[in-house]
């Protein structure tokens, strides 16, 4: 007997390689998705404004990048003896208000270049609630903690979402024609919208992106919502919140992404890399030992393989 209902995924075309540059954006799951790609030494770069939700804060940093919006004291504001700026995650927040801005339009800058050169763009979609700055009118990226009475909580609706997205493509394909737009839904819920506020937020966030898919531009969607939701509906794939994936979790939804995502010719250099990954987190109970000096060496010797053979710096 089966007691999975395993989703079936094929490979996709033009899929990533180590001559791939990638650039992931979108909510925390994007990070995880990220930290596989850095640890394989994949050449991938990941949310230069710190983790953003809904699909306004991701077009924002997008047409921002590409337009090189350059920010100033108007842009930013002062709350709990640090500076924000609403368009960035507090990561980015800073006490010294010409170091945030400074930071910001290096990111800005660095932005455009990533958008330019990369392959793969993977857009991680978190949530369609939003919230709006009474005093700008203005869709938020991050609260940083600002009192809730000084915005308004809404529901994007399918047809914002899809406006928002196409005009996001369009930028990111005006700049870069054969760029690879890759999206996918993050599977953690959040629940402090409340359960079904949450699965209509989901339900949104699908439905346009369903729309918005076309093989033949290069714009695709991975179903990491839905292998976490159907393939791994099983709370012991679960931290112990209840809500964000386990490692274990993690590690299934980085394999189906590897099979539909990562080109079989990378497979080998990815193993190369995880075994020499794990010889720089072996810790030696006799470092002075002449095995362990000859582990060292021969350690050296993979790492300087790979380098010369396929530019993969550690």
């Amino acid at each position: 007997m089966n007691f999975r209902t395993n989703i079936q995924l094929q490979p996709e075309r033009n899929q990533i390689d180590y001559n791939s540059k990638l650039l992931l954006i979108g909510s925390c799951f994007s990070e995880n998705i990220y930290k596989k790609l850095n640890y394989f030494k994949f050449n991938a770069s990941s949310n230069p404004f710190g983790i953003l939700f809904n699909p306004i804060a991701i077009k924002n940093l997008i047409t921002n990048g590409i337009n090189q919006k350059e920010y100033s004291e108007k842009d930013i504001f002062k709350l709990n003896e640090r500076w924000h700026c609403f368009d960035a995650h507090s990561d980015l927040s800073s006490s010294d208000k010409n170091e945030l801005l400074q930071n910001l339009n290096e990111t800005i800058l660095a932005t455009n270049k990533q958008l330019k050169e990369a392959s793969h763009i993977i857009i991680t979609l978190g949530t369609s609630w939003v919230y709006r700055f009474i005093e700008t009118d203005t869709i938020v990226g991050n609260c940083h903690k600002v009192a809730q009475k000084k915005f308004l909580k809404e529901l994007l609706s399918v047809n914002e979402i899809v406006a928002s997205l196409e005009n996001m493509c369009t930028l990111i394909k005006f700049v870069n024609p054969n760029i690879n737009i890759i999206f996918t839904v993050s599977p953690v819920r959040h629940l402090k919208d409340g359960f079904v506020e949450n699965s209509q937020s989901k339900a949104h966030l699908l439905a346009a992106i369903h729309q918005l898919v076309d093989k033949r531009n290069n714009m695709f969607y991975f179903p990491s919502y839905e292998i976490m939701l159907d393939d791994l509906r099983d709370y012991r794939f679960y931290n112990s919140d209840m809500i964000h994936p386990n490692k274990t979790a993690v590690n299934y939804i980085w394999e189906q992404f590897q099979k539909v995502w990562i080109s079989e010719k990378s497979t080998s250099i990815i193993k190369k890399v995880d075994s020499i990954q794990k010889g720089f987190a072996h810790k030696s109970f006799n470092p002075t030992s002449e095995n362990h000096k000859k582990f060292l060496i021969d350690l050296q010797n993979k790492v300087t393989s790979l380098k010369n053979g396929h530019n993969i710096s550690f």
